[in-house]
């Protein structure tokens, strides 16, 4: 932002040097990532890479060497960009990010967090701590894509998707959509209407026309509302088909 020389503020405030802000563990409900983790680190984390491996697949999309090497998970969710990779994941993930103020810790979930484009649910006084991810149990698939202009340029669109599979059905569906609307979201009708069917290509097919169902994204210099439109049902078929190729292992 400052960058762009959209903000101007009067005074930076280093947290480098907060003890508890960073480092990945886990936790007795999950795995917690302290603010200050790097992309980098978290798509190299073998905590990460054994729970939740969607998480490396979208860190290779984080800009450049130098952003994943500098930017921190944090830093992603209070910018709110809705085309950036870490508010699309803590959709997916169900994630909730940890938040200390004034008045003490509190537990935010995405959809209270995200408020629109750059604003988010934060409090004068408050900062993220940390976002804490639950664990899943059963045979899960994950998957991550989205187009840009270039690479390391902001997505267009993205899709992620988590599948369960028990019993050769579909026991959970999970369609999380990035750059189509003022904030992540997710694709509660295809989640539906996929969840109990059987695990197979055609079932993902038949629900795939739900995908953009009360989307509408906005006219950009990079690309028109209608074409961003006409990326989520690409994107959305791509990664259900991998996650439930990746449960099914």
């Amino acid at each position: 932002m400052m960058n762009f020389r959209l903000v101007q503020p009067k005074r930076l405030v280093d947290i480098n040097r907060i003890e508890g802000l960073g480092g990945i563990e886990r936790t007795d409900g999950g795995i917690r990532i302290g603010a200050l983790v790097r992309h980098a680190e978290a798509a190299e984390d073998a905590l990460l890479a054994a729970d939740f491996p969607v998480v490396a697949e979208a860190m290779a999309h984080v800009g450049h060497v130098a952003i994943r090497n500098r930017g921190t998970v944090a830093g992603s969710l209070c910018h709110a960009d809705p085309s950036a990779e870490w508010p699309l994941l803590v959709a997916l993930l169900n994630g909730e990010i940890e938040i200390l103020g004034r008045n003490g810790p509190r537990i935010a979930s995405p959809d209270d967090f995200f408020v629109a484009p750059l604003v988010t649910g934060l409090e004068d006084g408050e900062m993220v701590t940390a976002l804490h991810l639950r664990p899943l149990n059963g045979r899960v698939g994950m998957a991550f894509e989205e187009v840009s202009l270039r690479a390391g340029d902001f997505a267009l669109a993205a899709a992620g998707a988590l599948v369960r599979v028990d019993c050769g059905r579909l026991a959970e569906v999970r369609l999380a959509l990035g750059g189509v609307s003022d904030i992540p979201v997710r694709a509660e009708a295809v989640e539906k209407a996929l969840a109990g069917g059987p695990a197979t290509t055609d079932t993902i097919e038949a629900g795939l026309s739900l995908s953009a169902n009360g989307l509408e994204p906005s006219d950009s210099p990079h690309a028109s509302a209608g074409y961003r439109l006409s990326l989520v049902p690409v994107l959305a078929r791509r990664v259900l088909v991998r996650a439930m190729e990746g449960a099914l292992r």
